[in-house]
């Protein structure tokens, strides 16, 4: 239920926030042969939209989200598993049917390849709770015993470099990534890490909310210090919070954290204990593998401030702190009681979620990563309901918005010459990557049992650190997908300045084939027109055509650029979804630039492929209504005010309600449903944000 700081692992900028699918009941899972076969008709309505979420008693102008998905939101139950249910969301709950159609049936036969045999013992380690629940933390026994062994900062060093293999918290940590100055090479990229709430604010907030979070928090790390035979466990857990508290006074806030300018700090591994000094780097670099000849220092005054609390801290407190992130961090593989005293927490207090996911939806989430299984079933589930017609749509959808936004570039009235070539340039690099990888991930020497999940976990980390490790210092790989083809989402990589596109977002609402143009423009286009935008965002714009970090503008067109993105940040930062809690505008900014801009893109592009002619009349409904009605409908969802407030603290998204409310800033969303002023979103046309 909580996200670790990992090593060797591929991030991006996601066009979604969630990292695990929270799901719930939909349409039964189309065949293989439905899924290959277009129908006559589209799947959402009678042109691709469901009018019947609509609440037509709300005005669009005043709430647009509420017009577009009212009805639908007024009487959807959230159910006891779930902390948000959405677009994505929906189709999540597709995609995990499918897999575990794909997993089940695979399971069944006995004439299995090597790739079939390893996803059905996992799966089957994973099912086994009767086994589980006889082990009881049994199975990491040898992780608590070298924790209380531990009599030295040097032991204790050795812990927060294996913590990546052994699922604990580091206040140091990080991964292969790769140079930003010079993308085909990888470089370690190091920041600071260990917090076991989502984000710095929960522990330095003085408000009665955090404060009943925090003490939640303290009487949930007692409960598993007693689950580990540890004694005084509310003193120690007390002690663990202090700890994590002085962690998070190091942090950087999340919104400095994406300054790619302030991110970006080389050093020479000969140089790093002269300019990182009182930490034995030797001694923790040696338990990853990894050479490191160079290295980023994404976040320099937090690290310095990390290794000052290694030294300075009580040993004791330390080992506390291993012990109960070696349980929490593991909890899913232990057993139920284990897991149910973690979810407790992190689930029920932290998210609002009433009850925890089924378990087979557990056993997929953790088998579906990149670093799991996660290629060896999307292979299978490519082939099975991924038509490569809708792989050849998509790239002539992305090449109209690749157009769009050439003509778009080219009449910026704040945009110089000079700048606009670079832009340019920039835009007819972008590499898409639609569907799945050319080349599928290699799972040769990997070993599972169908008996012992635990070992499955360490095995399936060592397997993809030594893959790591041994390609440090080779060429970096840009056949290497961020995403598995059964993941809903989709990213952008500015260090390949790739677009990439999943199979399981290439469906309704996102893309249909057979729905209204005006809808798959609205959609899946303003979702082409996102991830280049990410590209140009205010941290995107940041690197050129080739990837490389480095201000390809001239200065005034960069001012001129910012003025708009603070504008953007100022109109976002005044959204509340919960008293006294606002969205913050300037740590999602790349998102909203990302909206906006995408949707202004898909427009242009929804425009140019009406080759002068109108739009028909359908339902009674316009082209243009059409089109942001898409938008709108894509962003539908509905959340526990828990999850609303993680997303608010920990998230680098708009909540999807205000994500919806992104066409205020577009001219001809106040023609198509006649927005005036006095209407809520109404906006005067100079504080209407254009950007790209």
């Amino acid at each position: 239920m909580k996200k670790t700081l990992i090593a060797a692992t591929l991030a991006a900028t996601f066009l979604a926030g969630c990292s695990k699918p929270e799901t719930t009941e939909t349409s039964a899972p189309k065949t293989a042969v439905e899924a290959t076969i277009a129908a006559e008709q589209p799947e959402l309505g009678s042109f691709g939209v469901d009018l019947t979420a609509r609440n037509e008693a709300i005005k669009p102008g005043d709430d647009f989200f509420m017009y577009a998905s009212g009805t639908w939101y007024d009487n959807y139950v959230m159910p006891a598993d779930k902390t948000r249910y959405g677009a994505f969301s929906g189709l999540a709950e597709r995609s995990e049917e499918r897999v575990k159609e794909i997993i089940e049936e695979i399971a069944a036969r006995d004439d299995l390849n090597a790739e079939e045999q390893l996803i059905a013992d996992f799966y089957n380690a994973y099912m086994d709770t009767e086994t589980l629940n006889k082990l009881g933390i049994t199975p990491i026994k040898p992780l608590l015993t070298k924790i209380n062994d531990v009599s030295s900062t040097d032991d204790l060093t050795k812990l927060f470099g294996q913590a990546w293999l052994s699922g604990v918290n580091s206040p140091i940590g990080g991964g292969m990534w790769f140079n930003r100055l010079d993308p085909n090479k990888y470089e370690m990229s190091l920041g600071a890490g260990g917090l076991g709430l989502p984000d710095r604010s929960y522990y330095l907030e003085d408000s009665e909310r955090f404060e009943k979070t925090r003490s939640a928090y303290v009487a949930h790390i007692a409960q598993m210090l007693e689950l580990a035979g540890v004694d005084n466990t509310t003193e120690r857990a007390q002690a663990i919070l202090a700890l994590e508290t002085k962690i998070a006074e190091g942090h950087w806030p999340r919104e400095k954290r994406r300054n790619r300018d302030l991110t970006l700090n080389q050093v020479k591994r000969s140089e790093l204990s002269e300019a990182y000094p009182d930490f034995n780097w030797d001694l923790y670099f040696a338990q990853t593998g990894y050479q490191v000849p160079q290295l980023n220092v994404s976040q320099p005054e937090p690290i310095k401030a990390m290794i000052e609390l290694i030294n300075q801290q009580d040993l004791a407190v330390w080992k506390d702190y291993l012990t109960y992130h070696a349980l929490s961090g593991n909890a899913e593989l232990l057993s139920e009681e284990v897991f149910n005293t973690n979810f407790a927490f992190y689930g029920k207090e932290l998210n609002g979620q009433q009850a925890p996911r089924p378990r087979w939806k557990r056993a997929i989430s953790q088998m579906s990563g990149t670093n799991s299984l996660g290629f060896a079933i999307g292979k299978v589930y490519v082939a099975r309901y991924f038509p490569e017609s809708s792989k050849q749509q998509m790239s002539e959808l992305v090449e109209n918005l690749r157009t769009a936004l050439g003509e778009r570039i080219d009449n910026l009235d704040w945009m110089g010459a000079e700048t606009k070539v670079n832009a340019r340039a920039k835009l007819a690099a972008f590499v898409p990557k639609i569907g799945y990888p050319d080349v599928w991930q290699s799972f040769d020497g990997l070993t599972i049992s169908d008996n012992d999940l635990m070992g499955n976990i360490k095995n399936t980390r060592e397997f993809f650190q030594a893959d790591s490790v041994a390609k440090e210092l080779e060429k970096t790989d840009r056949n290497r997908w961020g995403m598995t083809p059964q993941r809903v989402n989709a990213y952008y990589n500015s260090s390949f300045n790739e677009i990439v596109f999943p199979a399981a977002i290439l469906q309704p609402p996102f893309f249909d084939p057979n729905a209204d143009p005006a809808v798959n423009y609205g959609g899946i286009g303003a979702v082409i027109g996102h991830e280049m935008g990410h590209g140009f965002d205010d941290q995107g714009s940041k690197s050129d055509a080739n990837g490389v970090q480095r201000n390809w503008w001239t200065d005034s067109d960069r001012a001129a650029f910012e003025a708009k993105a603070d504008q953007l940040a100022a109109q976002y930062s005044q959204y509340e979804p919960i008293p006294g809690n606002f969205v913050n505008g300037r740590n999602s900014l790349g998102e909203n630039i990302g909206d906006v801009g995408g949707l202004a893109m898909a427009y242009h592009a929804y425009k140019l492929s009406l080759n002068g002619k109108e739009a028909p009349v359908i339902d009674g409904l316009t082209g243009d209504q059409r089109f942001f009605l898409a938008w709108a409908q894509v962003w539908k969802e509905k959340r526990t005010e828990q999850s609303m407030l993680n997303q608010l603290r920990g998230g680098t998204h708009a909540p999807g309600r205000f994500r919806a409310q992104a066409p205020r800033n577009h001219d001809a969303w106040y023609k198509a449903f006649d927005v005036k002023p006095g209407d809520k979103l109404y906006l005067p046309e100079e504080e209407r944000v254009r950007i790209w």
